[in-house]
């Protein structure tokens, strides 16, 4: 079984300048899921938005051309693709003559369909377009609040409560200060979440304080983020919940995980941050 201690991440690399789609390192889902008490039948819909800013190719003629990539993975995909393996497949086309860019694109979108075991979309802009608008996340937001903080980790979801007797309320929450760390080189991954939720309104310290106990939690954007959502939806008990996850880049990349209640099909504007 593919596990991360034997991808490439965090080993010296040779970075290839040719195409290769053997570079690409899926890891399953699962075992990760049935931590967190998910099984093969889904209690959440959701995607993966990976953005890509290093992707160059050559035209027929040989002149490079530049384009921003995005990729969107279905949360049922069996895999994910771990991102160094993922930057190393996409640094591949530098030097790869490509006649046109819809074969580039069916050529992303047939490899790495194969590798996450699902389908994948895939779609190519040019880098002078406003493809990706900028576009902070919508809600309230928790930093600001005056409070003692001394757990980092693991995560703590006993510092979810809820107001049991309160009228319903919809809500959208952020915070800028989700930080998690590989699970493999230890390396930070630096983020913002928003939680949005109709249901008995959450106490607000005590989710920032369950944010924060990420800090030193080692696990990959997806998992963190499908976490969060299965212990938000097991202490609080919402009737809607959907949260989303903008991470910094890390070698071109930046990934976004979304999972929700309900079927939605997120916005992908990028933060200040990213």
């Amino acid at each position: 079984m593919s596990t991360p201690e034997q991808s490439p991440l965090g080993q010296s690399t040779v970075y290839a300048d040719r195409y290769d789609p053997s570079l690409l390192f899926p890891i399953p889902r699962a075992g990760k899921r049935a931590e967190i008490g998910v099984g093969d039948t889904l209690p959440f819909h959701g995607v993966d938005i990976w953005n890509a800013y290093e992707l160059s190719w050559l035209d027929a003629r040989g002149k490079p051309v530049v384009a921003m990539a995005e990729f969107r993975v279905p949360a049922t995909s069996p895999s994910i693709i771990e991102s160094k393996s993922f930057k190393l497949y996409l640094n591949g086309f530098a030097q790869e003559r490509v006649s046109d860019v819809d074969t580039l694109t069916a050529t992303l979108k047939r490899d790495l369909s194969q590798a996450a075991g699902s389908g994948i979309e895939v779609r190519l802009s040019d880098v002078s377009t406003t493809a990706h608008t900028l576009a902070d996340l919508d809600g309230h937001l928790l930093d600001d609040q005056s409070i003692d903080i001394d757990h980092y980790g693991p995560p703590e979801a006993g510092f979810l409560q809820i107001d049991v007797g309160a009228t319903t309320i919809e809500e959208a929450v952020v915070s800028h200060l989700l930080r998690s760390n590989c699970p493999v080189t230890g390396q930070p991954d630096w983020g913002s979440v928003q939680i949005a939720y109709r249901g008995a309104p959450i106490d607000h310290a005590g989710l920032l304080r369950y944010l924060v106990s990420f800090r030193n939690h080692n696990e990959f954007h997806e998992q963190c983020v499908e976490r969060i959502y299965v212990d938000v939806m097991a202490r609080c008990s919402p009737e809607q919940l959907s949260v989303y996850a903008r991470y910094t880049r890390r070698g071109g990349l930046d990934i976004n995980p979304f999972r929700s209640s309900t079927a939605l099909n997120p916005a992908n504007s990028r933060s200040a941050r990213q």
